[in-house]
C-alpha cells in the first residue's frame, strides 16, 4: 500500500465519520423539533378544550376550576413531553437511555428519603385539585397568608395579597384551606349608633339602603337577592352595634361592605343619626 492509497483511505474514513456525525446531529435536532411541535399542539388542544368546557360551564366557580385544571395539565404536559423528547433525542445519537433510567431510579429512591416534603407537596397538590378546594381567582387563607390565587401547581400555590406582595405557599404545609369566594359569601356589617338614638329608626334606614343596593346597578349584579338586618349585636361602651348582612356573589363581599358603609354615613348624617366615637367624660370634684 503506497502513501497515496493510505491517504485516500484515511480521507474516506474521515468523510464517512463526518457524514455519520452530521446525520446524527440532524436526527438529534429533528427529534427535539418534533418534541417542541408536539408540545405546542398538546398545549393548543388543552387550551381549546378548556375554552369549550368553560363555555359550557354553568357557573363562575366551575369556569374557575376548569381554568385551574388547564394550567396544571399544561404544566404536566410541558415536563412529560420535554423529558421524553430529550431521552428520545439522546437515544438517536447512540447514547443508551437504559443505564440513565436505571441510575435515575436509584437516585430517585435516595432522593425520595431526603425529599419527603417535596413528595408531600405533590400529593397534597393532587388532592387540592381533585377536591376543588382552590381555584385561580379565589381569595383564600393558607398557612396564615391571605390573598388572591394567581397560580396553582402540584408544587405550590401562589398568592398575591392586598398590598401586592406575592406569597408562594408549598402544598405540603397547607393543613387547612379557608376559601372566601367559593359559591357565595356574606357581607357582614356592624353599624354603631349612639345610645340616645332610636334603634328601630336606625334599622329602618339600614333596610332602605339595603333595598336600594339590591335594585341598583352595578350592585344588584353582585348581590344574590338577600339582605337582612339581624338586630342589635352588642351593647358597647359608647355605642349600640346593629348587625346586618348581604348575601353576595363569591368574592364581592368587601366591595359591598365598603359601599354600604359609605351610604350609611351619608344617610345617617342627613337624618341626624349620631355615629358615636370613643369619648372620655371628666367630672369635676
Amino acid at each position: 500500500m503506497n502513501m497515496n492509497t493510505l491517504n485516500q483511505w484515511i480521507n474516506q474514513i474521515e468523510h464517512n465519520k463526518w457524514v455519520e456525525w452530521t446525520t446524527l446531529g440532524i436526527r438529534f435536532l429533528l427529534i427535539l423539533l418534533l418534541a417542541a411541535i408536539v408540545l405546542r399542539v398538546v398545549k393548543m388542544i388543552i387550551k381549546r378544550a378548556g375554552l369549550r368546557l368553560q363555555a359550557r360551564a354553568g357557573s363562575r366557580g366551575e369556569r374557575k376550576r376548569i381554568e385551574t385544571l388547564m394550567r396544571v395539565f399544561r404544566y404536566v404536559a410541558n415536563i412529560a413531553i420535554t423529558i421524553m423528547g430529550v431521552l428520545a433525542a439522546l437515544n438517536t445519537i447512540g447514547i443508551s437511555i437504559a443505564p440513565m433510567l436505571a441510575a435515575a431510579g436509584v437516585v430517585g429512591i435516595a432522593v425520595g428519603f431526603g425529599a419527603q416534603s417535596l413528595v408531600k407537596d405533590y400529593f397534597t397538590g393532587i388532592v387540592l385539585l381533585m377536591e376543588n378546594q382552590i381555584r385561580v381567582g379565589d381569595v383564600v387563607s393558607l398557612d396564615n397568608r391571605t390573598g388572591t390565587v394567581e397560580e396553582v401547581t402540584l408544587r405550590y400555590v401562589r398568592l398575591r395579597d392586598a398590598e401586592g406582595n406575592v406569597h408562594f405557599v408549598p402544598n405540603g404545609v397547607i393543613s387547612a384551606v379557608t376559601n372566601m369566594s367559593m359559591g357565595y359569601s356574606f357581607a357582614v356589617i356592624d353599624v354603631s349608633v349612639a345610645y340616645r338614638e332610636n334603634v328601630e329608626r336606625a334599622m329602618d334606614l339600614m333596610k332602605q339602603i339595603g333595598q336600594q343596593m339590591l335594585d341598583e346597578e352595578p350592585w344588584k349584579n353582585q348581590l344574590m337577592g338577600e339582605f337582612n338586618v339581624m338586630g342589635v349585636q352588642t351593647l358597647g361602651d359608647s355605642a349600640v352595634v346593629i348587625r346586618c348582612r348581604f348575601k353576595t356573589v363569591g368574592g364581592e363581599q368587601w366591595a359591598i361592605r365598603r359601599e354600604f358603609n359609605r351610604r350609611i354615613k351619608e344617610v345617617f348624617d342627613r337624618a341626624k343619626v349620631e355615629i358615636p366615637f370613643p369619648q372620655v367624660t371628666v367630672h369635676k370634684a
